[in-house]
């Protein structure tokens, strides 16, 4: 199979869809690896590396697109990158489909087989393929969310562990998945005084046995996370629903229950936000403030740190890339049914039902 590596063209997007090891690995298998120049650069990977284990470099990314029968992404394809994607063309990345109709239409429209990293669900219901970059955004959702709280930033200028003598910040995470899971362990271990909040009392009786004594769990309702924000620091909303909009926990009401300066981070805005006045920023204009609240609601939180993600990305999607390759996207998806739930879109049909139901267009159930 032909594999192709565009560079990625969102805003301050540096990560790559595959490290010069991995590009080893298919071409290794007996596939044909075309890489856009300097699609690893921002990543720490420069086209030397890549020609070294046998890639070959194409120029731009119209190039990479016209040769390759598999796109290998990582975020997903915005507008200049429609025209180029071709009628039966795999392209495997993070979508997103729920909270991007002109996206959706897009791909419907062109007829590729999009195959959604974030979709891909294990029999246990885990999500191999957005785990890794759920643990960076978890992290650094604290990173940056204490970041935001100096004064210079429009917060509250509490530092999130204090001093002694000076109590630590409150950071109230929703959501006890992967994302808020490392969020807490993060906050936790700068000193904060944090609180972990799920529906699922199973999940919070484990983290209440595994978490530092300074992280506190909590059942998720309305009327608690109201009893929390007047007297929070930072909030990280990290609710998901596989493929389909995340809820709105905290409604735009509910911002007058804050105190100037509370910084919000949205790590869920790439399924829409879980703040109902959310909506998506860049790397170099993260932050609007609504009623005095800081808004973070970065799409791409884990490209900031792209040397860091793309490893962990490719860690995780080289199994599931060399299977495509190797025996082409149908008899992969028939041998492994996790696979085959990351099918969002095939041949001009919505095969994923909560992005069809999100956009109340047509659902065709997928049938191999």
């Amino acid at each position: 199979m032909i594999v192709g590596i565009p560079k990625e063209i969102k805003n301050n997007e540096n990560r790559v869809g595959m490290t010069p090891a991995g590009v080893s690995e298919l071409i290794r298998h007996g596939h044909t690896v075309y890489v856009q120049h300097t699609a690893g650069e921002g990543s720490g990977f420069p086209d030397s590396e890549y020609q070294a284990v046998g890639a070959n470099i194409l120029p731009d990314i119209a190039d990479v697109y016209a040769a390759a029968d598999m796109i290998v992404k990582v975020k997903e394809p915005i507008e200049p990158e429609y025209p180029l994607i071709k009628e039966a063309q795999l392209i495997f990345t993070y979508f997103h489909f729920a909270s991007d109709r002109r996206l959706t239409e897009a791909m419907v429209a062109s007829r590729a087989v999009c195959l959604a990293y974030e979709t891909v669900e294990l029999p246990d219901h885990s999500l191999p393929l957005l785990i890794p970059m759920s643990e960076v955004a978890g992290r650094m959702s604290i990173q940056e969310g204490a970041r935001f709280l100096e004064k210079p930033q429009s917060g509250k200028g509490i530092l999130l562990g204090g001093v002694p003598g000076v109590k630590p910040a409150k950071v109230l995470i929703l959501g006890a998945g992967t994302v808020g899971t490392n969020a807490a362990l993060m906050a936790a271990g700068l000193g904060a005084d944090v609180t972990i909040t799920d529906i699922n009392l199973r999940r919070l009786r484990q983290l209440d046995e595994t978490m530092p004594r300074n992280v506190k769990t909590l059942y998720s309702s309305r009327h608690n996370i109201e009893k929390e924000l007047p007297t929070v620091d930072l909030v990280v909303g990290s609710v998901l629903i596989p493929g389909d909009k995340a809820p709105h926990l905290i409604t735009r009401d509910m911002l007058r229950l804050m105190q100037p300066g509370t910084v919000l981070v949205d790590v869920a805005i790439d399924q829409g936000g879980c703040f109902e006045t959310s909506h998506p920023t860049s790397h170099s204009e993260p932050v609007y403030s609504v009623d005095g609240i800081v808004h973070y609601a970065v799409a791409n939180i884990p490209g900031a740190v792209p040397y860091t993600s793309t490893l962990a990305l490719t860690n995780a999607t080289m199994p599931y890339a060399i299977a495509l390759a190797d025996k082409g996207w149908q008899q992969a998806c028939r041998e492994d049914p996790a696979l085959a739930l990351g099918l969002n879109i095939v041949n001009g049909e919505i095969t994923y039902k909560a992005v069809a139901d999100v956009w109340q267009m047509p659902y065709t159930p997928l049938t191999l």
